[in-house]
């Protein structure tokens, strides 16, 4: 099967945790837009989503499914979204798409986590993927001396030429050469960092349930 077959897999899969009658937490990315076509099937039956990007936003809406403010909602019963990188323990790095900000405000909503992925993005320890974190642009110097000091190269995510801009108005560095074998400790860390909005490592609102797309078929974890 191709990545984009088995991203269609877990997409369709996730379709179970949804719970007819509330309002479920929609995250961001390819995978998560499989799942976006997959809940067109169910949009009557629930009352709408919390997004967390304004791209998943425009996609929920195209297939009529209203989208709702999160301050509307006190709490999801669950929130499905993608990982860059996933560990034995529900571990994340997300961020590939700059939405981490959003994605963890509506993770920390939800009672449950529910990550769909590909089994490429299953690894013993996090880090080999570019570690995104959102930060406030008169920051960017110093917080690149920072992860220096971590043994870790941060570079500025750039986007036709320019610094990319986030939905929250903020700036990306994406860092590389992290081992990050405790990823609650690492987190805890980096988000004291003055400057640093969010840290792309998902330890306090890991996964608890993963859907991973395999050629034999969807592989449930439990975490």
């Amino acid at each position: 099967m191709t990545q984009d077959e088995l991203k269609a897999l877990v997409g369709q899969a996730a379709l179970q945790y949804v719970t007819p009658g509330e309002v479920v937490g929609v995250g961001t990315g390819s995978t998560v837009n499989k799942f976006i076509d997959a809940l067109a099937s169910m949009k009557d039956q629930i009352p709408g989503a919390v997004s967390s990007s304004v791209a998943s936003t425009a996609r929920l809406k195209a297939i009529g499914i209203p989208v709702l403010d999160a301050a509307e909602v006190s709490e999801l019963s669950v929130y499905i979204d993608g990982a860059d990188e996933i560990d034995s323990q529900g571990y994340m790095v997300k961020g590939g798409g700059a939405a981490l900000t959003r994605e963890k405000i509506v993770a920390a909503m939800s009672r449950r986590f529910v990550c769909i992925a590909d089994e490429s993005k299953m690894v013993p320890v996090l880090g080999a993927f570019p570690l995104p974190v959102e930060i406030i642009p008169m920051a960017a110097a110093r917080l690149v001396r920072q992860f220096a000091d971590l043994g870790g190269l941060a570079r500025l995510r750039m986007k036709d030429g320019k610094p990319l801009v986030t939905d929250n108005g903020q700036h990306i560095l994406d860092v590389t050469g992290l081992k990050i074998s405790d990823p609650l400790a690492f987190e805890n860390q980096v988000n004291q960092w003055p400057g640093v909005v969010t840290v792309g490592v998902f330890a306090h609102q890991k996964a608890a349930v993963c859907l991973l797309g395999t050629p034999g078929g969807v592989r449930t974890l439990n975490f």
